[in-house]
């Protein structure tokens, strides 16, 4: 395991404040990407109430986001439900069409 200082790093800014994180090799883009979504959360709280501080915006945008994303999940596990009991009804109309299932007045 590398240590700290020989890990990739990338500069990320959020409420137009930079900081520059440590991350694992390759993971440059996806930390870029994740902060850019951030800062547009802080940036939305932000404009809305701009009394409110760094730390109270970047913990307001954290808790939004983590509600997306259980409502994400929750959606998700809701979708896969579905699908198994559509998998379930095929499964059996399927085995009541197989060829030893038809009755004689067929």
């Amino acid at each position: 395991m590398s240590d700290d200082a020989t890990r990739p790093t990338a500069q990320v800014t959020l409420l137009g404040r930079h900081y520059v994180f440590a991350c694992n090799p390759g993971e440059e883009r996806k930390l870029e990407r994740a902060a850019r979504y951030l800062d547009r959360a802080m940036q939305g709280i932000h404009s809305q109430n701009n009394l409110l501080a760094s730390e109270n915006v970047a913990l307001m945008a954290a808790l939004n986001i983590a509600h997306e994303l259980l409502e994400i999940q929750d959606a998700r596990r809701d979708e896969e439900q579905q699908l198994g009991q559509l998998s379930e009804r095929l499964e059996r109309a399927m085995a009541g069409a197989a060829p030893g299932n038809r009755t004689p007045a067929e």
